[in-house]
């Protein structure tokens, strides 16, 4: 059994203020209670912010080197660390473990490494004329991170904090606490300053709403849902904090009529059911030419067909829970709602997967026929559950995709690289992804519209946590 009854505070492990409650934490798989988790309060919230302030002014003073020094030391037991890294992530969120092991905690590193190239490219310091602008760390950065990627997120929200200068306060998902201890336990090995690094664990209402309020937090970064980011934005305003959104998308799928369709279809549903669809950037909705709708249908379905579903520790399952039961419960709400709405089920449905009678899995799903106005066309589902959506010209098609109040990612297919980098253009996401191609880390990486603000990874995420000082000579 787990029990995390401590905070990272001031360099050390400490007990939680007096009055703190517990939550169980549960294998959504299995749905065993594995451990006991305390939740902080706002005193605790004081007392990590205090230390983080406190720390600053060291911190920021550091030069390149000595934050590359210790970066360089974290990744070096990161790695050494990440088999219980995957573990953990296999426990707290029912990842299969070949997601675990072979994408979720690599995550991690490829987000430190991003982070070292990122400090080693930057320019802190340039001449314009008579004037020197400089770019200094921002101050106390407040981080919230989510359950469906924890480590790949935590870490890289940690890592381009420090690297900018400066200090943290981390809340990790109180549905993700386990990776997030462990990688707590590497910073202090790394030999972390003290104050530079604290970690409270709680929920959203209370932690997250009080650093956010907290007017010694200079940038508060958040990756969750739409309205979390509301609720944080609206907190964090009467301080005029600096505020990194990385919020909800509904991507859409260009496939276009001269794409190759087999390989197209696969990629999109495989990218919508790995993780449970517990993807931010997955492509829900797949737009495809009216006259080869049927076509895609038969893709689709057979794509699903093998996929299995159930536990995690078995090899052959490519699909594992849904990280929690409220989780679980929406998703069969949504693809209730999607039959009713008189989407054709070409895949999957209500229930638990044939053969499983415990745990909270969801069969993949795939809906057809679909018009862009269905509630399942419009609303982050956060499951296993494609819309197939027709379209007439490639016009439509376009419409379509940027018909949405999110703007986080979409993807395009076509034989032709010109029309597609065309299609590309007019698309309104943060991030395209073109015949299945997989975008650099050093690339930034965040949303437009109701999917956010400002931008993670590379030297523009490290820009997030640094201010500009201009200095007349």
């Amino acid at each position: 059994m787990h029990q995390l009854n401590q905070f990272y505070i001031d360099g050390q492990w400490v007990a939680p203020a007096p009055g703190a409650q517990t939550m169980e934490i549960v294998n959504p798989a299995t749905e065993a209670v594995i451990g006991t988790l305390s939740l902080g309060t706002e005193e605790d919230v004081q007392r990590a912010v205090a230390a983080a302030r406190k720390a600053f002014a060291d911190w920021s003073l550091t030069d390149r080197e000595e934050r590359l020094a210790l970066l360089r030391r974290v990744q070096e037991l990161y790695q050494a660390r990440q088999g219980d890294i995957a573990q953990a992530i296999h426990e707290e969120i029912g990842a299969p473990q070949w997601l675990a092991s072979g994408h979720q905690a690599p995550l991690g590193l490829y987000s430190l490494q991003a982070a070292i190239s990122a400090l080693k490219e930057i320019e802190f310091s340039k001449q314009i004329g008579n004037t020197e602008v400089v770019s200094e760390a921002i101050g106390v950065a407040a981080l919230l991170t989510p359950w469906n990627w924890p480590a790949g997120t935590l870490v890289a929200k940690v890592a381009f904090a420090l690297a900018a200068g400066c200090t943290v306060v981390l809340k990790p998902s109180e549905f993700a606490p386990l990776d997030a201890r462990v990688f707590a336990e590497i910073l202090h090995e790394a030999g972390v300053p003290t104050g530079v690094f604290n970690m409270v664990y709680g929920a959203g209402p209370v932690v997250g709403a009080a650093l956010a309020r907290h007017p010694e937090v200079d940038v508060i970064s958040l990756t969750g849902s739409t309205r979390a980011g509301v609720e944080v934005s609206t907190a964090a305003a009467k301080t005029v904090k600096r505020v990194l959104l990385e919020l909800g998308g509904k991507s859409p799928n260009v496939i276009l009529d001269d794409a190759d369709l087999p390989a197209a279809v696969k990629d999109g549903v495989i990218n919508v059911m790995i993780n449970s669809g517990q993807t931010c950037v997955a492509p829900t909705r797949m737009l495809v030419p009216r006259a080869l709708q049927e076509q895609v249908k038969a893709i689709a379905a057979a794509v699903v067909a093998a996929m299995p579903v159930g536990d995690p520790t078995i090899s052959g399952n490519k699909v594992g829970a849904m990280a929690n039961r409220t989780q679980f419960e929406k998703v069969q709400q949504m693809i209730a709602i999607g039959i009713e709405e008189g989407g054709q089920l070409v895949a999957g449905g209500v229930g638990l997967p044939e053969g499983v009678t415990q745990g909270y899995f969801v069969r993949p799903t795939v809906f057809a026929d679909i018009s862009n106005d269905a509630t399942i066309a419009r609303e982050e589902i956060f499951g296993p559950v494609l819309t197939i959506i027709p379209y007439d010209s490639e016009e439509e098609a376009i419409a379509i995709a940027n018909d949405s109040p999110y703007g986080l990612a979409a993807y395009v297919w076509s034989d032709n690289p010109r029309r597609a980098r065309r299609v590309a253009g007019c698309l309104r996401a943060g991030t395209v992804r073109i015949n299945g191609a997989v975008t650099d880390p050093r690339a930034p990486f965040g949303g437009y519209k109701q999917s956010g603000n400002g931008r993670e990874l590379g030297v523009y995420g490290l820009h997030e946590y640094l201010e500009l000082k201009s200095i007349a000579l």
